[in-house]
């Protein structure tokens, strides 16, 4: 009874020092930015790897305190912020820690100098342009690689979609939908940036003979004032004007 007691305790630690560790990384991760992986700039996709590998050796190792994970952790936290920082005060800085856009495609040319400093074959280039809907080089002005890793490409002005400015057509403004209702939960901060209330909404879905929010799978009011509601497990989309 007494070892088994035992093993319950250290498999509370191991859970404990689990938890502690994954809300540390999470709040730590959450700090440095909201980018995705195939956006962070390398010295910030090392320090992420760097982050998991510190998080990982005190959860498997319970021989190892806790604080001696949580410690470089916060210090890698606090070695971005201050690059961050620093880079937004001196430009020559960020060129040298996050580097410059390189330009690959120049008025429908390829720049073979700049793929072979870059190590950035054809096939990548080609792939990525048809990733992005290009696929003659021809009607590229400009393709840049990003210090993200990311192109971008600038069609030339033949090429490019037609917007309504290129006819001439005016156009309303159309601003953000808000949902004012997810899974049967009513969105209160939302309705309050429209000057809206939970009594005029209970009135609008009584209108479509709904008459509770739970019955609301999802409910979203945009810029013209139109009404969109779908119900839960249905398929039938309901509509209206306000």
């Amino acid at each position: 009874m007494h070892t088994a007691g035992r093993e319950d305790i250290l498999v509370l630690i191991v859970f404990a020092r689990a938890v502690i560790l994954f809300l540390i990384v999470m709040i730590v991760i959450r700090v440095m930015g909201k980018r995705q992986i195939g956006e962070l700039q390398p010295y910030e996709l090392v320090l992420a790897i760097m982050i998991a590998e510190l998080a990982a050796v005190p959860m498997e190792n319970r021989e190892i305190p806790l604080l001696h994970g949580i410690i470089p952790i916060l210090t890698l936290l606090l070695l971005q912020v201050g690059i961050t920082f620093i880079s937004l005060k001196n430009d020559k800085l960020r060129g040298i820690i996050t580097g410059s856009p390189s330009i690959l495609i120049e008025n429908g040319k390829i720049i073979e100098s700049e793929l072979k400093k870059l190590r950035y074959n054809l096939s990548d280039l080609l792939e990525q342009m048809r990733l992005k809907n290009f696929h003659n080089i021809a009607d590229v002005e400009y393709a840049i690689l990003e210090t993200s890793g990311q192109l971008s490409i600038i069609p030339k002005s033949q090429k490019r979609p037609i917007i309504p400015e290129d006819l001439n057509i005016p156009t309303s403004y159309e601003g953000l939908t808000l949902p004012v209702i997810m899974d049967g939960k009513i969105k209160l901060d939302n309705l309050q940036k429209l000057n809206l209330d939970a009594v005029w909404l209970n009135s609008e879905l009584n209108k479509f003979g709904i008459n509770s929010t739970v019955e609301v799978l999802l409910a979203s009011l945009d810029t013209k004032g139109e009404l969109y509601i779908q119900k839960k497990s249905t398929k039938i989309n309901k509509q209206g004007i306000l």
